[in-house]
């Protein structure tokens, strides 16, 4: 059993604590660590350190690239050290280890695509009229917080802390108590960088006792949040009282819309994947199929036969579906599929499952449940696990309603062969990202990343995300002879 300590101001901090939480493996219930139960005065240091170190000449003699010689040398430290990153990360959520290694790559594009970034990020210059030379200069913003949820630690940790260090922030990530192994394994590496102190710093604990004042610190200058609606509400209402900005990536409900003109084998492999990746504990999984009428009798019957060949077990196994994280989670998802019985049909799954060997784990089966009311609260709200609800429609302007029946809006995938169907539907689902004949393209490190209505504000991911850490500055020089 490891003990995870807190990096602040360049030290580790919390082995004298006597409060630890505890970690656990969720394919068998093992316990794999302990973290710090972090309280407010550790947060009161991280930021203060944070903002002596952004302050520091030290820090702003590191030119740009350099910025990203540093974030490009962790992408290859990653890199390098891939499989046991990928264990960890395998061992800390309990998905499948090719889909933990899959992980790990995406965080070090994370930092190889923005450490190339980092002297790129430029203004530009605006004519007013003769004898002025107006310029704007995108300036970093100061202390950046990160709150990371516990479904893709290292992903959600590298996406928005390469970018926030590529334009010159000062980091604090507080990650999830539940996952916080591979945020660590950053952590040690920043320990030993030559960064100044300070710039990158982790804390951990409870939400309530370490997130809620970090969101609310007034030392911050931007916050970067994933997870829940309601939590993000929380953390907007305390950025609020301080007039900090926020990114949050928060639920979804997101639909597969097919066609009956769909390439059948592409639609079928796009929709399973698209609800069963770690085991449908993501927020922009494709928890909806919205299904032309004509065409369901067929569809779902193949989707069926593919649902039951779905393998089920520990990450470390590699099967197709791994555990959910915790008891709590179980319980949520076996309650809500409990309600759809009565509510509708169990068309496959729904069943707890036993694996030998690893009974502390929680194990569902692939779930899909048709004849759901389009009103019924499993039809739009988040279930997060591996859990599918089907709707059909007759006409295009059907799917287009089905598709934005619900309070969120962050992917959608389209499934047809008619490209003018494709582009019109896509034209009018309210998503922030919508997938023509795939769903997900690979992680899309380049692609801008956020939803529309419940499902967040901002973006992440992509060149775009670059501005979430700067603040414009325009400067207007009078010149004459």
């Amino acid at each position: 059993m490891k003990r995870i300590p807190m990096l602040i101001n360049g030290e580790w901090v919390g082995n004298d604590s006597n409060e630890w939480l505890p970690v656990f493996n969720p394919s068998n219930g093992e316990l794999i660590a302990e973290i710090v139960k972090g309280q407010k005065e550790h947060v009161d240091e991280a930021v203060h350190a944070a903002q002596v170190a952004f302050e520091s000449d030290e820090w702003k003699k590191v030119k740009p690239y350099e910025r990203g010689q540093l974030l490009v040398r962790l992408a290859a430290h990653i890199r390098n050290n891939a499989e046991q990153w990928s264990k960890w990360e395998c061992e800390d959520v309990g998905k499948p280890i090719s889909q933990a290694k899959a992980d790990v790559e995406a965080a070090a594009r994370y930092f190889e695509f923005y450490g190339g970034a980092a002297d790129k990020v430029m203004g530009d210059t605006i004519p007013i009229e003769e004898g002025i030379l107006n310029a704007t200069v995108l300036e970093p913003v100061g202390v950046t917080a990160h709150i990371v949820p516990w479904n893709y630690p290292l992903q959600i940790t590298a996406r928005s802390v390469a970018a926030a260090i590529a334009t010159g922030n000062a980091v604090i990530v507080k990650s999830a108590e539940d996952t916080p192994l591979t945020t660590h394994a950053i952590a040690e590496w920043f320990a030993v960088s030559e960064l100044p102190k300070g710039i990158f710093q982790h804390v951990t604990g409870l939400g309530a006792d370490v997130g809620g004042p970090l969101a609310g610190h007034p030392g911050i200058h931007h916050i970067t949040f994933t997870g829940s609606v309601n939590t993000g509400i929380s953390v907007m209402k305390a950025a609020a009282d301080n007039v900090v900005p926020v990114t949050l990536e928060l639920g979804g409900k997101s639909p597969n819309i097919v066609f009956s003109d769909a390439n059948e084998e592409l639609a079928l492999e796009g929709v399973v994947r698209a609800i069963i990746q770690n085991a449908g504990q993501t927020c922009s999984a494709g928890s909806r199929l919205l299904i032309e009428e004509k065409y369901k009798e067929r569809f779902l019957h193949e989707l069926t036969a593919k649902f039951n060949e779905l393998t089920i077990g520990p990450g470390v196994d590699d099967k197709e579906i791994g555990p959910i994280l915790n008891k709590k989670q179980f319980d949520q998802i076996i309650n809500k599929i409990q309600d759809a019985k009565s509510a509708g049909k169990i068309i496959v799954g729904g069943e707890t499952v036993t694996i030998s060997g690893s009974e502390g784990g929680y194990y569902i089966q692939p779930t899909i449940i048709d004849g759901l009311d389009n009103t019924h609260a499993l039809a739009k709200e988040e279930i997060f696990g591996p859990v599918l609800t089907v709707f059909t429609f007759e006409t295009i302007e059907e799917a287009i309603e089905l598709a934005n029946s619900t309070d969120y809006g962050l992917v959608a995938g389209i499934w047809t062969r008619n490209i003018d169907v494709a582009h019109f539907v896509a034209s009018k689902v309210k998503s922030g990202q919508v997938f023509i004949n795939n769903y997900g393209a690979a992680g899309g490190v380049q692609m801008p990343f956020g939803g529309y209505k419940k499902s967040g504000i901002g973006r992440e991911k992509g060149f775009i995300a670059l501005r979430n850490y700067t603040q414009v500055k325009n400067i207007a020089v009078k010149f004459s002879i």
